[in-house]
């Protein structure tokens, strides 16, 4: 927790800053963009939403209490920066971000960067019928298999809610999958 402490103080100072930023975003930027780029799914916009969460993180380091873990604190901020261009992106189509989610995964099979095959497609679209937190929870403990507790750091839900979440989730992709 020292060295975590240090690295803040490093990133504060004016001397050190650029130096700490540059491992910052050399040992950040991937499962940064990873964990967006679930949540987005277009390779551009995480490019965009990714930008912008460091450069929030930037923006408010200073402010940081040291609460939760410096990542798990850079990870609520790109889930949120996510889910606002989510629902931006849908507020500006006229549409509910349920919607666009939808849209997007159709348009999953002509992005350049998407390499899934079909069952990644239905898989996608099964996502994309949850409720907002339940997708959220499904892609990170899925996806990226992130511990509970470090979810509900990050999301600032309890364990057991986000389990529920996540089995719910589960069992709602199980029917679709099923059906569909």
């Amino acid at each position: 927790m020292q060295e975590e402490k240090d690295f803040i103080k490093e990133l504060l100072n004016p001397r050190t800053q650029n130096v700490a930023f540059q491992k910052l975003l050399r040992d950040f930027q991937k499962p940064l963009y990873n964990h967006i780029r679930s949540i987005v799914l277009n390779h551009d916009d995480a490019d965009d939403v990714l930008q912008n969460t460091f450069i929030k993180v930037f923006q408010y380091l200073k402010d940081f209490k040291g609460d939760s873990k410096l990542f798990s604190w850079m990870y609520r901020i790109a889930t949120n920066e996510a889910i606002t261009f989510i629902n931006n992106k849908a507020k500006r189509n006229g549409t509910t971000s349920e919607a666009m989610q939808t849209k997007i995964v159709e348009n999953l099979q002509s992005d350049v960067y998407f390499d899934g095959n079909e069952i990644q497609i239905k898989l996608q679209k099964a996502i994309a019928q949850l409720p907002e937190k339940q997708q959220l929870v499904f892609k990170m403990k899925y996806y990226e298999e992130i511990k509970y507790e470090n979810m509900s750091e990050i999301l600032g839900t309890s364990v057991g809610a986000l389990k529920a979440s996540y089995h719910h989730a589960v069992k709602k992709i199980e029917d679709f999958m099923k059906t569909n």
